[in-house]
């Protein structure tokens, strides 16, 4: 694919980086919902001053791998590099220009490659142990099946990809054609908010907007949202990623021409049930 590319890439100008994850460090990637461009840019832009832990003068392509297992690593996708940032340099940390790259965009999220060695996180393309390294899969990117409503789980970062990803549209179908009754787990303390959708809404465009910002307007979500509470004549307190704990289920679905008395009943009974008033983030 390097030679259709042009400039023409060769083996001698790619660097190959695997990045996974840990979970309890804020500053590194923390789970698959950290894999947004904007994050894996901060994440890999900054490498260390010592010529032990990172090439002193790193070739211009940088192809990101992400941990798919214990070797398994699936491509991300890739960086130009335009060379270091001298300005930004600090006596342990260089920072890099590095811009989005459609170097094998055909491949991006289907190809598995077997890392052999995870405790080496990057290698240049052309070294033998990186050329040599065996293709596990290249997956194809089909349609994802729509599961029925009682199969609906999705972790947030799901979520995002579900009001987007053309390989959603029957989900989408379907959430965009029933009112109903919507569970929110925050995965973090087993806390849990009941929603609804009813009227045009529906599911989709209520899901849609917690997909956008990550509360949706309600009252204690968005408190999770920010660090803190603004108070009266106080700026507002900088918004955080704890939507990234929540996961949506669904608990009763309803036809487009269902009152809203209905769903309302329905809303009312299930955070009875659950007790959401009481113990979870429910505040009505």
């Amino acid at each position: 694919m390097g030679a259709d590319h042009d400039p023409v890439v060769q083996l001698e100008d790619i660097l190959v980086i695997r990045h996974t994850f840990s979970p309890s460090d804020p500053q590194a990637l923390r789970g698959p919902e950290d894999l947004t461009p904007e994050r894996v840019l901060t994440y890999t832009r900054e490498q260390s001053v010592s010529p032990r832990s990172f090439p002193a003068v790193p070739p211009r392509y940088w192809i990101i791998l992400a941990a798919d297992g214990k070797k398994r690593s699936r491509l991300w996708g890739a960086f130009e590099n335009h060379g270091e940032i001298i300005a930004e340099r600090t006596t342990s940390e260089r920072y890099f220009d590095l811009r989005p790259s459609d170097f094998l965009a055909p491949l991006k999220d289907r190809l598995v490659i077997e890392w052999d060695t995870p405790r080496s996180w990057h290698r240049r393309a052309s070294a033998t142990s990186a050329s040599g390294m065996p293709v596990v899969e290249i997956a194809d990117r089909d349609k994802v099946p729509f599961p029925g409503f009682d199969g609906v789980l999705l972790p947030y970062h799901e979520l995002r990809e579900m009001v987007e990803d053309p390989r959603y549209a029957d989900w989408r179908a379907a959430l965009s054609e029933v009112q109903g009754i919507y569970l929110i787990t925050d995965s973090s303390n087993g806390k849990q908010y009941v929603g609804k959708a009813d009227g045009a809404e529906r599911i989709l465009g209520r899901w849609i907007t917690y997909a956008r910002d990550g509360h949706g307007g309600n009252v204690a979500l968005r408190e999770l949202a920010f660090q803190s509470t603004a108070g009266e004549g106080k700026a507002a307190a900088p918004k955080t990623d704890h939507a990234r704990h929540f996961v949506f289920s669904l608990l009763r679905v309803f036809g487009p021409s269902t009152p809203s008395s209905e769903v309302n009943a329905a809303e009312s009974h299930y955070k009875a049930a659950l007790m959401t008033r009481t113990f979870g983030l429910n505040r009505n």
